[in-house]
């Protein structure tokens, strides 16, 4: 069902040049009081919103780069841009997106994905979002599915009560800290009481211009009973110098509710991928994490699932893939905060040319959390001898009345193998495809089916070296 939409992905190569279109406005680099002030006063935003995002930018200055995951020396945070206007007004009509930069969209294939299987889509390039659209049964039903900053204007009491408070508060890290100041567009869903939304939501971020930085916010709340599938994809063209990405998803799923949330991160390979992503999960209520890491020059990402509510659930399936001068550091956290909770957490790694492939995980158990399942396999594979692979398992178990489990393998490919593969008349590069394909067999075939091909494929790619 998410094929077209997921497959958008796959030809990242057919439009890594930048469009010729010209932004209304690009800030000066350097992230500064003045920046925050502009961001802010763009928008329009109310008075809470910018002082809390002066009060982040005055955390921000005052906390030092984390040293503990990859090296992020080379990450010049005063050379970055941290505001750029596209020069487009929103629509709900794909005929008023300026040409240029629906010229890159038709490139990805959102159109045609949002005809064929979505309910509804947002499309944001650089600071704003230029393409949001949601299906008219679901407007009726009470779906709310808007731009970030249009949330802020039209529902200012639901976004205040949630938006960066109790599941990603503003001094959580050194850059939520940025993210909180600089900030710009996203998504807003709210699906009420009970409703369930049958085909998935999506969301597109497209980062085009040179030392830029995207900041985009994804808020959602599932109330009671509800469902929801959302899917993000993500991408931007091949610059000299490097791009930084430090979005921010917070995911409220309210007692008795069910959220999936797939994300392919693509971006090019000069770009720092330091996403944080978080969920509040209530009483009877479960959350599903599929992600997919294929580009970026450093990524640090750790979804995490925070069951707070009694019988909640948690599970998190990822893919990472680190190729010549690549850093994945990727994984997942889980805090048990009440009795009879679960969590799954499945992880894949590959590696080759060098690259560096590390899981950081952690499962919290605390005090009160008895009766507390759950299971954790994270598996590596590398492809050469030069290749990386490190792993930071966490386990903070609090109580005795648990049941937790945690398994690690690390293999590389034989020349055996090889040989044995291409003796039956493969090529050297099908036997590795093959070997890959068997070693991922396991996650691929706990996500849904056209997620999975498209995962395969772009892991194909990869070990192509496109």
């Amino acid at each position: 069902m998410v094929k077209e939409a997921l497959n958008i992905e796959l030809n990242r190569e057919k439009y890594d040049q930048a469009d010729d279109h010209t932004p209304r406005f690009i800030a000066e680099p350097g992230i500064t009081e003045e920046v925050v002030r502009l961001i802010s006063a763009t928008k329009k935003e109310p008075q809470w919103m910018l002082e809390k995002r002066l009060k982040a930018l005055q955390l921000f200055q005052e906390t030092a780069i984390p040293t503990w995951g990859p090296d992020l020396s080379d990450l010049d945070l005063n050379n970055i841009v941290y505001f750029i206007d596209p020069n487009a007004v929103e629509s709900s009509n794909w005929d008023d997106v300026p040409a240029e930069i629906k010229r890159t969209f038709d490139k990805l294939g959102l159109p045609e994905a949002e005809k064929k299987v979505l309910a509804g889509v947002g499309a944001q390039y650089d600071s704003s979002v230029v393409y949001h659209n949601l299906e008219k049964t679901l407007k009726e039903k009470g779906v709310i599915f808007e731009n970030m900053d249009v949330a802020v204007q039209k529902y200012p009491e639901l976004v205040q009560k949630y938006f960066m408070t109790s599941c990603i508060p503003i001094n959580d890290h050194k850059f939520i800290m940025l993210h909180a100041a600089v900030w710009s567009g996203g998504t807003f869903i709210y699906v009420p009481k009970g409703v369930k939304v049958d085909l998935p939501l999506q969301a597109y971020f497209r980062m085009n211009e040179q030392r830029g930085g995207q900041f985009e916010h994804t808020l959602i709340i599932v109330d009671e009973g509800a469902e929801l599938h959302y899917i993000e994809g993500c991408s931007s063209p091949k610059y000299s110098k490097n791009s930084l990405h430090a979005g921010c998803v917070e995911l409220h799923v309210l007692p008795g509710a069910a959220m999936t949330y797939s994300s392919i991160e693509n971006w090019s390979k000069n770009v720092y991928n330091l996403n944080t992503k978080r969920a509040l999960v209530h009483k009877n209520a479960s959350v599903r994490w599929l992600n997919g890491n294929m580009g970026s020059a450093k990524t640090m990402l750790y979804p995490c699932s925070v069951l707070i509510g009694e019988k909640a659930r948690s599970e998190s399936i990822g893919i990472a893939f680190a190729g010549k001068g690549q850093d994945q550091d990727t994984g997942s956290k889980v805090i048990h905060a009440a009795p009879h909770t679960t969590s799954i957490i499945r992880a894949k790694s590959i590696s080759k040319d060098g690259g560096i492939s590390s899981y950081r995980g952690l499962v919290k158990v605390t005090p009160n959390a008895i009766h507390t399942k759950s299971n954790v396999q994270c598996d590596a594979l590398l492809l050469d001898n030069q290749s990386v692979s490190k792993t930071y398992p966490t386990m903070k178990i609090n109580n005795t009345k648990v049941n937790i489990g945690h398994e690690a393998t690390i293999s590389k490919i034989g020349e055996e193998q090889i040989f044995y593969l291409t003796s039956r008349g493969l090529s050297e590069e099908q036997a590795i495809q093959m070997i890959v394909s068997g070693f991922i067999e396991p996650v691929i075939k706990a996500l849904p089916l056209e997620y999975a091909v498209e995962l395969n494929k772009l892991i194909e790619l990869e070990i192509e070296g496109f």
